[in-house]
């Protein structure tokens, strides 16, 4: 499988990113403080990668739940600059008992596309919790 966008940004303009027919704005170093920077977009992809493979998941361990939520932050370590960290907690609203986090934890860690290609570059660390 193969992934392809394209990304534009002038010297003093904010940039695009062109995903089939999304476009995600973003803010460059001349840009607006109100749109997300490169990191949050890094930190953006890798949420909804969880998200996507919670609902693949629940169909796969016959779970049921109403809502999902990824909050995810990163540690930025300064020289040379690179996401050091990434922690996550992820909630699901749900009230069946055939939900086992531990084991959604696991397919989590161990299929997502996403999740995978940053844990060889920074630690991530997370938690999966029901309300």
């Amino acid at each position: 499988m193969n992934y392809n966008i394209t990304a534009t940004a002038g010297k003093e303009t904010n940039g695009h990113i062109d995903i089939r027919e999304t476009q995600i704005h973003f803010g460059t170093e001349a840009g607006s403080p109100q749109l997300a920077n490169p990191a949050e977009v890094f930190l953006s992809a890798f949420a909804a990668c969880m998200l996507k493979n919670v609902a693949r998941f629940s169909d796969m361990m016959h779970f049921n739940y109403d809502q999902a939520t990824v909050e995810v932050t990163a540690t930025r370590e300064e020289k040379p600059p690179r996401i050091e960290q990434l922690t996550y907690t992820l909630t699901l609203q749900s009230n069946d008992p055939k939900l086992n986090t531990d084991l959604l934890k696991k397919n989590l860690q161990k299929f997502g596309t996403i999740y995978n290609t940053v844990a060889k570059s920074c630690r991530v660390e997370g938690t999966v919790k029901l309300v």
